[in-house]
């Protein structure tokens, strides 16, 4: 098993990178997240997915270990392929595919390209309990991640603001710290609007 690469950069696309190591070139596919913290410089390690089939063996690079555990737990659902996976990571951040699972987020998963409601469903299902377990998330304070939005944004109407571009500035907050108190919530969005 490759488990990473450290070596020369030869090409870099946001869909595939090629990287030289000892004089081999690699050609390795990438989510357009790991293409957004890959600089310019010439040397980089990704963390490696060696994905073996009958007809071929096809390299996946992240630029995290992060980003490669959730790769892994995706392709572990029934009708999550290699390519699937990377669209996932490639829409959403390691982080908000990890809560939106945690979350029961079926929305978010299924705004994803090529995911269907029964698809998004079947990859909560199965992952929601690895994913408490993994990352040790205290399930009690996703579900009520809903709630502090939710009163965050009424609390904002009632002060006048237009529901619309109030809930965007609670997103904008919500992605940075999904664990904040609604009255922290409110005076982190009250700077965005």
């Amino acid at each position: 098993m490759i488990t990473h690469l450290k070596g020369r950069l030869i090409e870099k696309n946001p869909t595939h990178v090629i990287i030289e190591c000892a004089g081999v070139g690699y050609f390795i596919n990438i989510s357009l997240n790991t293409f957004s913290k890959l600089g310019d410089g010439e040397n980089i390690q990704l963390f490696t997915h060696l994905q073996v089939k009958e007809d071929s063996h096809t390299l996946f690079g992240f630029a995290e270990k992060s980003e490669r555990e959730i790769f892994r737990l995706l392709l572990s659902v029934s009708g999550i392929g290699s390519s699937t996976a990377r669209t996932m990571l490639s829409s959403l951040s390691p982080s908000q595919v990890r809560d939106a699972i945690a979350t029961e987020d079926v929305a978010s998963i299924q705004a994803i390209k090529g995911i269907g409601a029964k698809t998004a469903q079947r990859v909560i299902l199965d992952l929601k309990d690895k994913i408490l377990k993994i990352y040790d998330i205290d399930e009690v304070s996703h579900n009520s991640n809903n709630t502090n939005k939710e009163e965050a944004l009424s609390a904002l109407e009632v002060l006048g603001f237009v529901r619309k571009p109030a809930e965007k500035a609670v997103d904008k907050v919500l992605s940075q710290d999904s664990l904040l108190s609604v009255e922290d919530i409110i005076k982190r969005a009250l700077k965005n609007l």
